[in-house]
């Protein structure tokens, strides 16, 4: 007689086992077994993930997955943005495939067919963010132990590798702020030489403007997503919060904006529009791309990527890495270092440096005595 579990035969000579659990519950194994031997071996394994705490309810994995999913995402403490990006992604890209799977369903091949199907159907870059989101969701099922293992085990396939962000020249930067209009034009020196976000530019008040001591305080952001709405909170970090500091050639543009164009009082916006309403993304980007054009710049080029320019140029004027974080409010040396660019012309610059300072090593070199040569001459006339 067994001192766990039970096993008995069929009448068609297969064999089944049975066992009871912690909460005395009798469960059976999901299928039968050729041999005695075989479901005698099943229970010993059993019997030993029990005595282990190894042992998981074989239910507990049938839980939906979009339900599931989209539970993780209600309960996460997230910004209006990334709320916004988690459920378009849950929606386009990894719902379609797993949304009437079972948590326990979901395995790591099925993980490597999914992703090699979006390889081909978008971007690497949404690929990967797609990927981690799976991954997050389906590591919080593997610690509320509704599944055992994490299926998403592809190394390296929540990594973004972003391709290089165009900069732009000082004389486009000018030729842009010009060519958007006199309304918006301060909007763009601050996303150049802030280097501020433009959803940051968008929660910006007249309190926070100090003209005499060219600075800027930055509070809070003001992201729009794509319903339109306006999502005012906090800033993308904590980082972000901060006191920014402006070259003294945007004096006369701050302080005729905060004259022709802020609204009145402390709390007045920085930025309106025409006809007084907050700044909007929809209407802002229709007059930049205008000025793409106008000025030549290639349509890739986004305005947020006037802070890779303002990155840039800010290390070439000599600021540290520590600089550019708290100047561009980053929290992270990652972060920061994925706008600051090396292109052709910083690498001359680089290049022409290490020339300069080895043509002066050598030449200091090359004026000093050689062993055995002049050294009791030197010795002789002092």
């Amino acid at each position: 007689m067994r001192r766990f579990g039970a096993v008995r035969q069929y009448r068609s000579g297969r064999w089944t086992a049975s066992y009871l659990d912690a909460t005395g519950e009798r469960r059976r194994a999901p299928e039968s077994f050729d041999t005695k031997t075989d479901a005698e071996v099943w229970l010993s394994q059993v019997e030993a993930d029990l005595t282990r705490g190894d042992w998981r309810d074989p239910d507990a994995g049938a839980v939906n997955f979009a339900e599931y999913a989209l539970k993780w995402v209600d309960e996460r403490e997230i910004g209006a943005t990334t709320d916004e990006l988690y459920r378009r992604l849950l929606r386009l890209h990894i719902l379609p495939r797993f949304e009437e799977c079972d948590l326990d369903q979901i395995t790591a091949p099925k993980v490597r067919e999914w992703r090699a199907e979006r390889r081909k159907a978008t971007g690497a870059t949404t690929v990967a963010k797609s990927y981690r989101l799976l991954k997050a969701i389906l590591e919080t099922a593997t610690d509320d132990e509704l599944i055992r293992r994490n299926p998403c085990r592809i190394r390296g396939a929540g990594k973004e590798s972003p391709e290089e962000r165009e900069i732009v020249t000082v004389e486009q930067v000018d030729a842009l702020a010009t060519a958007v209009g006199i309304r918006w034009r301060l909007m763009v020196y601050l996303g150049a030489y802030g280097p501020l976000r433009p959803e940051e530019q968008a929660e910006l008040r007249r309190k926070d403007v100090d003209l005499d001591a060219m600075t800027i305080r930055v509070r809070k952001a003001a992201p729009e997503l794509s319903t339109g709405r306006r999502a005012v909170g906090d800033t993308k970090s904590d980082a972000g919060k901060r006191r920014v500091v402006l070259p003294g050639f945007l004096h006369l543009d701050l302080r005729r904006h905060l004259d022709w164009y802020a609204e009145k009082g402390p709390d007045g916006l920085l930025f309106v529009g025409e006809k007084g309403a907050p700044f909007r993304r929809s209407s802002f980007g229709r007059k930049w791309r205008r000025a793409r054009r106008a000025v030549g710049v290639p349509d890739s080029f986004r305005f947020y990527d006037l802070r890779h320019t303002g990155h840039t140029m800010a290390t070439r004027s000599g600021a540290t890495l520590k600089d550019t974080m708290v100047r561009a409010g980053q929290s992270s040396e990652k972060a920061a270092l994925i706008y600051q660019h090396s292109d052709h012309e910083r690498q001359k610059d680089v290049a022409a440096g290490l020339d300069k300072m080895v043509r002066a090593a050598r030449a200091t070199r090359a004026e000093q005595p050689k062993d055995g040569q002049g050294g009791a001459e030197v010795v002789r006339d002092a």
